[in-house]
């Protein structure tokens, strides 16, 4: 399970149930940041690579579910596990609604535990490639001129040379030296693989996506 890039939060204010993560984590060589409170872990930096947090849902003043809703609410996205001792199913929906992990009952096994982490972290990785994807297409859509950026729309929409041609007022020769080219510095292999990329970029409305 270890993982050199990974880092596990874990807000509890059990002292010893804290140090027991911790070392726990430690043994398979996860890094762990241990937190006492909220407002401690609010003040601190987020990690730069892959991240989970382990989150006691009572804790004096703000609670886990507090903390859940003001990181979605400031578009953090950090897979959530949380932990408590006096857990109830109304809790416990309102934490999955939320998009935790999982609820896990204290006492609960240490592969319990583990096995969470595992999956929060797979997702955490899978979005920050995700994110770090879509950086790189950002990139390659700004390096295109205004009139490739239009073709790569049209194309985007299911319109062929032809239309695009007709509707723009060029030839149908220049729209398929533009669309050429846009694919070029795009790096897209096929116009399916164009499609998706517009799609990343949210060029095209969803319902146009579907139909064309």
């Amino acid at each position: 399970m270890s993982d050199a890039n990974a880092t596990i939060l874990v807000i509890d204010d059990d002292p010893a149930l804290r140090a027991s993560i911790g070392r726990l984590l430690r043994s398979l060589d996860l890094e762990a940041r241990l937190f006492a409170s909220i407002s401690e872990f609010l003040e601190s930096d987020l990690p730069n690579g892959p991240t989970c947090l382990v989150l006691d849902v009572r804790l004096p003043g703000r609670s886990g579910l507090d903390l859940q809703r003001h990181l979605t609410m400031a578009n953090r996205d950090i897979p959530i596990i949380f932990i408590t001792g006096h857990g109830d199913i109304a809790m416990s929906v309102q934490a999955m609604k939320g998009g935790a992990i999982e609820f896990l009952t204290k006492p609960f096994r240490d592969q319990e535990l583990l096995d969470a982490i595992q999956l929060g972290l797979s997702r955490d990785r899978a979005r920050r490639e995700n994110e770090e994807a879509l950086v790189v297409i950002r990139e390659r859509f700004a390096s295109l001129s205004p009139r490739e950026r239009e073709i790569m729309i049209e194309v985007a929409r299911g319109r062929l040379s032809k239309q695009i041609a007709g509707d723009i007022g060029i030839a149908e020769a220049t729209v398929k030296v533009h669309r050429s080219r846009l694919m070029r510095k795009m790096k897209a292999n096929s116009l399916l693989a164009l499609s998706r990329m517009a799609e990343k970029l949210q060029l095209v409305a969803d319902e146009e996506l579907q139909h064309s």
